[in-house]
């Protein structure tokens, strides 16, 4: 069975990427590749896709992977039905109540001045009896 996949290319730190047509069971760098039908740089989101040779394999069983689904859809390439199409998830969180945005708002505490010391109601006890 034949895998539309990418095949890493690029310098270090810096990956382009090959849309490549190989024998599913091998692996992208083997170097054992039926043909080449574009390149990708995610960098700069540049896609270059051959059209007419995509369609030929996708036609005739080639099962292309979840990024590459992305890619020739838009490049205008007609996908066949029995094609998976990876649909584009929400992000969730796993425990969004202990966010700090969701804890619940905590009044500040004023520090209260000290008051001047008024006269205490108690009479003073008089020294002199």
């Amino acid at each position: 069975m034949l895998a539309i996949r990418l095949q890493r290319t690029g310098r270090k730190g810096y990956p382009t990427y090959r849309i490549a047509v190989q024998e599913a069971q091998l692996s992208p760098a083997s170097g054992r590749v039926v043909a080449y039908v574009g390149n990708y740089n995610p960098h700069t989101k540049e896609t270059h896709v051959e059209v007419a040779a995509a369609q030929k394999y996708l036609d005739n069983g080639a099962q292309p992977s979840p990024r590459v689904v992305m890619l020739l859809e838009e490049a205008g390439v007609k996908l066949p039905k029995w094609v998976n199409r990876h649909e584009k998830r929400e992000k969730t969180t796993k425990n969004p109540e202990k966010l700090r945005k969701n804890q619940p708002k905590e009044e500040p505490v004023a520090e209260e001045a000290p008051a001047e010391e008024a006269p205490s109601e108690e009479p003073a006890e008089a020294t002199a009896e």
